[in-house]
């Protein structure tokens, strides 16, 4: 079923008049994942490579999760589903906001389709909307703080993350409380979810 689905989400052009690239949707998906991670939207140099996170922030994300490559791109350890498959195209602050028919169209539907998904990675704002709903907090930085509330009462368990872009640099360095109490706790679910 999900073979269908995501051959179906390769063929996708419902928003390729508004993508300055065309249409070349990026995701990883595998009905025995255990891990989803729930980004925004690929970056112009993941539209190139046509694989999720190859660019600083991947480096940065499986810094976070404690694992390497070889584990980050084994689907069925790991699933990769932004909340926008293709490339939106760059703003004045950075690339655009994932482009709303992705998520509407096909999100639920792969979903309901990886039942083995004990840990999401709630990155950014858009992913937060959508997987956390009415639970998150007034802000991304509240969200994330906040961490153990969601860490504990939720199945899936969901994890809040700011994005990994070295465009967050200032964020981190503002919240140090982050990679010394939240990164621990991923990395430890992380090795025990992969078997490392």
């Amino acid at each position: 079923m999900l073979d269908t689905i995501v051959s179906d989400v390769r063929k996708c052009t419902l928003c390729e008049p508004d993508l300055p690239l065309g249409a070349r949707p990026v995701l990883q998906v595998d009905d025995q994942a255990k891990i989803l991670i729930a980004g925004q939207a690929p970056g112009i140099r993941v539209h190139k490579s046509g694989i999720p996170f190859t660019d600083p922030s991947g480096d940065r994300l499986r810094q976070w999760m404690g694992i390497d490559k070889d584990i980050f791109y084994d689907a069925s350890k790991i699933a990769i589903l932004p909340m926008g498959f293709c490339y939106p195209g760059t703003g004045k602050s950075g690339d655009l906001p994932p482009r709303p028919e992705c998520a509407r169209t096909w999100r639920a539907e792969i979903l309901a389709a990886m039942p083995n998904i004990e840990l999401i990675l709630v990155i950014g704002i858009y992913a937060q909307k959508w997987h956390m709903g009415e639970v998150k907090q007034k802000n991304l930085t509240e969200t994330v703080r906040h961490w153990q509330d969601y860490w504990q009462k939720n199945w899936p368990v969901r994890l809040p993350l700011p994005h990994p872009s070295p465009r967050n640099n200032i964020w981190l360095k503002k919240n140090p409380w982050f990679e010394q109490e939240v990164i621990p706790s991923l990395q430890k679910r992380v090795a025990l979810l992969v078997g490392e």
